[in-house]
Formats: structure tokens, C-alpha cells, sequence
């Protein structure tokens, strides 16, 4: 009798971002074998400058410090050797944090041989898997993946998601995109599993219109996005800046902020309609053909009465 095959050693999650890894491969690149789990001097490790991941919340951070303290490392760090026995941080850099927070001087890795391009893709999907990375992370992560697979600058990939939009919509006629690249796009899609690509385009990349002291306070998890974007519709910067400040200092409901908006931009709203007053007053006056023709007088004679029971509601 044949042996039966042998099981691997590495912890499921770690599989799973392993195979993630080949989703993003060429077809024609072979897959390079995995090691086993070992131990590493933490000091050996050293973290990616480009880490998709920028926030981490501190109270989240400090749970899993107590826990580690506790129990130690419970799932490898992943890594990659670079030189002089120095490894870089792929995958799993809470776990990294919490490590070194916690005083341990050494962590369980698992070794893949990775490109850089490799390394990045996984560290991407390993993130945009979470459900904890706020909506900003998430969508310059897919952005960043999109353009690492189709070999394009950030802002060349989001004019070719509108140019899409605009073609599902049959905003635009002429057939200008490549099937390579709308087959590359919907495949990084598909593997996230997060959402569409239009959904993405209508709802996420206007996020990165927004100010950027609204972007920032998204990013470090400060705000939620739905009270960042009733906020952003103040034009005033130093009034917006001052109630994004207010928002989260006293932790202000949507409500609170949908109301504090509307009230702020009410002295603008009325300084507009006098302008407008004031401008169809003086039209009015020069107007030859208003005080002449009698359909336009009576008309005018029954706005002005309006008028007038207008303002004496008010001094009433």
C-alpha cells in the first residue's frame, strides 16, 4: 500500500493567504513551494515600508498584547529572507506589534520565497481580507493591487475604472479598453470577494475626493465614513475643520452633525437669497415690458401681495 500523502504543516489561514499569493500570479509563473514553520529573533525581522496597513487601533492592540502575554504567538508570522539574516515582515504585523509590545524575544514565522511584487500582493489581500480596515485603507488597497497587477500608476487605474463605468453605462461608444485589462480588473474583484467593480467605482473612489484633513481622520479611524462625508459638504475649511475637531472630541451622532451642517450653512443660504433679492428688484424696476403688458402686471400685483402677507406674518 501506497503512503497516504502527507498533510501540511501550516495553519489554515496561512494556506489560504498562500493560495492567494498564486491568484495573482501569471499563469505562466510557477508557484514556489512554501517552508515549515520556524522561530525567529524578533530583532531578525523587519517591518515593509510599504505596509498597506497604516492604522491600528490602540485598544485592539492592547487586547491582543495582554493575550499574547498570556499565551505567546499563536499563528506564524509570515516573512521573507532579505539579506544578512534579516527577514521582512509580509504578513501579520499586529501580531509583530503585540510581539515586540510584549517583550518576546522570539516569534513563530513561516519563510516563502517572494518577489517584491509577491510580497506586496499578499500583504494587500491579507489586509483587504480583514474586516476591521477602515473604508479609506481598504480603498487604496484595492487601488494599489489593481495597479500592481495591470503595471499602472494609482491615478491611471481609477481613469480606467470610470472609463468602464462610463462604457457599462454606454456613456462612451468606441471600444478603448483592452479585454486583458477589464478581465485583470474583474479578477482582482473576484478574488477580494469584497464587492463589485461598480459598486466600488459609484461608492468608494469619491472617498479620495474628499478634504484632506476628512481623509486623515478616516484613515486613523477617528470618524465613521458616513459622518466624514456630512461634514465635507461644509465649503468653509476653518468651519469644517472646527466641526470634525467637535465631532470627535465629543463623539457627536449623525444627526448632531446633519444639524450643526445645516445650521452653519444657513447665513450663507440667506446671504444668497438677498443677493437674489436684490438683483431681480432692481431688474424688476428697468423692466419696460413688466409694467406695460397687463398679464405680466397682475401677475406681479399678486406676487407683491404674497410678498407683503409674508412679511407681515413675520412682524405679527
Amino acid at each position: 500500500m501506497s503512503p497516504r500523502p502527507r498533510k501540511s504543516t501550516l495553519p489554515t489561514s496561512e494556506r489560504t493567504k498562500l493560495r492567494n499569493v498564486a491568484l495573482f500570479k501569471d499563469d505562466d509563473e510557477p508557484t514556489k513551494p512554501s517552508a515549515s514553520p520556524q522561530t525567529l529573533r524578533i530583532e531578525q525581522i523587519v517591518t515593509s515600508s510599504s505596509q498597506p496597513r497604516r492604522y491600528f487601533d490602540p485598544d485592539k492592540l492592547e487586547q491582543l498584547i495582554q493575550s499574547v502575554q498570556e499565551h505567546g504567538i499563536l499563528e506564524p508570522l509570515l516573512v521573507r529572507l532579505l539579506a544578512d539574516e534579516r527577514y521582512e515582515l509580509v504578513a501579520g504585523e499586529r501580531r509583530y506589534r503585540a510581539a515586540t509590545a510584549a517583550g518576546l524575544t522570539e516569534v513563530p514565522v513561516v519563510v516563502k520565497e517572494l518577489t517584491d511584487t509577491e510580497a506586496l500582493h499578499l500583504a494587500l489581500v491579507e489586509n483587504l481580507q480583514r474586516e476591521d480596515l477602515n473604508p479609506v485603507e481598504e480603498t487604496e488597497g484595492i487601488l494599489q493591487l489593481l495597479a500592481l497587477k495591470l503595471k499602472l500608476e494609482t491615478t491611471e487605474v481609477v481613469s480606467l475604472l470610470y472609463q468602464m463605468q462610463n462604457a457599462t453605462a454606454g456613456k462612451i461608444t468606441d471600444n478603448v479598453i483592452s479585454n486583458s485589462k477589464i478581465e485583470s480588473v474583474n479578477k482582482v474583484f473576484t478574488g477580494l470577494g469584497k464587492m463589485n467593480r461598480e459598486s466600488f467605482t459609484a461608492n468608494r473612489l469619491p472617498l479620495l475626493r474628499l478634504p484632506e484633513d476628512i481623509l486623515e481622520a478616516l484613515r486613523s479611524g477617528k470618524i465613521e465614513y458616513t459622518k466624514a462625508k456630512a461634514i465635507a459638504r461644509l465649503p468653509n475649511a476653518e468651519i469644517r475643520t472646527q466641526l470634525l475637531e467637535d465631532a470627535i472630541a465629543n463623539s457627536l451622532s449623525l444627526s448632531q452633525i446633519r444639524s450643526l451642517v445645516k445650521a452653519k450653512q444657513a447665513p450663507k443660504q440667506q446671504s444668497e437669497l438677498k443677493t437674489r433679492f436684490d438683483t431681480t428688484y432692481k431688474q424688476a424696476k428697468q423692466s419696460k415690458q413688466l409694467w406695460q403688458d397687463p398679464k405680466k402686471r397682475k401677475k406681479l400685483e399678486s406676487l407683491l401681495s404674497q410678498l407683503e402677507k409674508l412679511i407681515e406674518s413675520e412682524v405679527g
